[in-house]
């Protein structure tokens, strides 16, 4: 097994992002995103990136910096809340979006990281989103056919890691990331800690490590909060 731990993020994605490639990033909202690989990502330069994301970050952190530097040409995602440049983008026809139901876009990147390249669901029957997609019956429902999601890269976190790329992700984090891992062709891991193969207790490990080519570590992530609320003084 050839080694996949790297020193840095920007070490983790060298030689393998050009312009034009499709990334998965896992993530939902904030919880949960590579924030080293987007920061490293942005300082590749690579152009003309499709990300398929469940979100598209704020403005200034998680995919929005690279919506501000412009290296975002279509956005494949679920909800694009909160940032007000990817609004301008799109109103002004900058961007492409492809807006997805959250769970289709989960089984999508499912569906294609098990090599399964397209499904029926009931999701979207009757909407915009059936336009131009086969409509079977099924037990007297009606279903569309979606076509399943792989990308060049995927970026994801977790919260562990041993050697071999076996992760274990903490909580809410768990969200989109092993779905991301597994429709990737190569996928680059964000752990805050690193231990020895043998470590992990088989039965703790959300995904293992076949889905996993490189690891880099991140021991202090900001772990940003995106809408902070907080109970009112009575």
């Amino acid at each position: 097994m050839s080694n996949k731990v790297y020193d840095s993020a920007e070490a983790a994605l060298d030689g393998v992002v050009q312009n034009g490639y499709t990334l998965a990033v896992g993530g939902f909202g904030l919880c949960g995103i590579p924030e080293a690989l987007i920061a490293a990502l942005k300082q590749t330069g690579a152009k003309n990136l499709t990300c398929i994301s469940n979100n598209a970050g704020v403005d200034g952190f998680g995919l929005g910096v690279l919506l501000e530097t412009k290296q975002i040409q279509k956005m494949i995602s679920s909800y694009v809340g909160e940032n007000k440049e990817f609004e301008r983008q799109y109103l002004s026809g900058e961007l492409e979006v492809e807006l997805t139901p959250q769970g289709t876009l989960a089984e999508k990147l499912r569906a294609g990281g098990a090599g399964i390249p397209a499904f029926y669901t009931a999701t979207g029957v009757g909407t915009v989103i059936a336009e131009g997609k086969d409509v079977r019956e099924f037990n007297g429902k009606s279903y569309i056919l979606e076509e399943s999601l792989t990308a060049d890269i995927a970026l994801v976190k977790a919260y562990k890691a041993d050697k071999a790329g076996n992760l274990i992700f903490r909580k809410t984090a768990q969200n989109f990331n092993p779905v991301c891992a597994m429709a990737g062709k190569i996928t680059v891991a964000e752990v805050e800690e690193i231990v020895e193969i043998g470590a992990l207790d088989p039965d703790d490990i959300h995904l293992p490590g076949i889905y996993v080519n490189r690891i880099v570590l991140n021991t202090q992530p900001e772990k940003r909060i995106e809408q902070m609320t907080l109970k009112a003084e009575a």
